[in-house]
């Protein structure tokens, strides 16, 4: 960790929980090669995505061609949509695309993105790695793979993963050190494919900053793993607080038009939201993953909001 960032504030938030993680023994003391921040260079700089995911309520999940046909709206739908809201990119969630995905799609969905002139600016699975041993969690870490491979074709730089949650039976210790170990077992592949790991924020063990540290301080150094900062899944007392924990290691962002304090609901602040990020300067994508009843009647609302705030 650089001078610089030790003596931020931002430094010193994630450091001093780093420390305390640090004090800890057996499988989830800190590593002596742990994930470092990603090295920056002083100054911010955020390009405007969309998630798939904004549209959870009309793309059918895992459709059949015949699903496709009477849908209210396809994958192409969504990224003639982003087009049509010049952004610079967009995420396509892979919940969305087709049970059997084919090197064809995923040439075809690279091949339609590039003409509209967008990026894929990255892309996310459901992954679970708190699994124990045996034949589920070898598919959890194979699908992992899998997707990595499709997330090089369609060059997208980053995939989303989770950790999971806690198996009945289990504790934390155990389902933490098991989320190390996968992300550990998947990101050499990741790393020669090219394709950044981005851990996400989502409940969990990883429900606060300091179950996210522990995770992060875990895994092994690698220029191609990070963080998948989500601006609305923080439901503790000071989300804003904890977002800025987590956004040094950020190698992608997204961020929710509500927050929830203590549980509760409420409006985000998406201008504290950005100046989270630009405070810790990131470097990268915006992504809005809207979660609300009107996608269409309000994302193009928010994408203008944030298209001022990141400029």
């Amino acid at each position: 960790m650089t001078t610089n960032l030790l003596t931020s504030r931002r430094g010193f938030l994630a450091g001093g929980l780093a420390a305390g993680i640090a004090s800890t023994t057996g499988p989830l003391a800190l590593r002596a090669n742990a994930a470092e921040p990603p090295s920056r260079n002083g100054k911010s700089h955020m390009k405007l995505s969309l998630a798939g995911y904004s549209f959870n309520r009309l793309l059918p999940k895992r459709p059949t061609p015949a699903q496709e046909k009477s849908a209210r709206m396809t994958m192409d739908g969504f990224i003639r949509f982003c087009a049509d809201q010049d952004l610079d990119g967009i995420e396509p969630t892979t919940y969305y695309f087709p049970k059997v995905v084919t090197n064809e799609y995923l040439v075809h969905m690279k091949e339609l993105t590039f003409r509209l002139g967008l990026d894929i600016s990255g892309t996310a699975i459901g992954n679970d790695f708190c699994v124990a041993e045996g034949p589920g969690r070898k598919k959890q870490l194979a699908d992992a793979r899998q997707w990595i491979d499709h997330a090089a074709v369609l060059g997208a730089p980053a995939i989303r993963i989770f950790a999971g949650r806690v198996p009945k039976g289990d504790t934390e210790a155990v389902a933490i050190e098991r989320c190390v170990e996968g992300i550990n077992e998947v990101l050499d592949h990741a790393e020669e494919r090219g394709v950044f790991l981005a851990l996400e924020n989502h409940g969990g063990i990883t429900a606060t900053p300091a179950q996210m540290m522990k995770i992060i301080k875990g895994v092994r150094d690698s220029k191609f793993f990070g963080v998948n900062f989500d601006g609305g899944n923080f439901r503790t007392d000071d989300p804003y607080r904890d977002l800025a924990v987590i956004a040094p290691y950020a190698v992608n962002a997204q961020v929710k038009v509500a927050i929830f304090r203590d549980g509760k609901k409420e409006p985000a602040d998406l201008e504290r939201v950005i100046k989270i990020l630009r405070d810790a300067d990131y470097r990268g994508y915006v992504v809005l993953e809207y979660e609300e009843a009107d996608p269409l009647g309000e994302i193009p609302g928010y994408l203008k909001t944030l298209r001022q705030l990141i400029s």
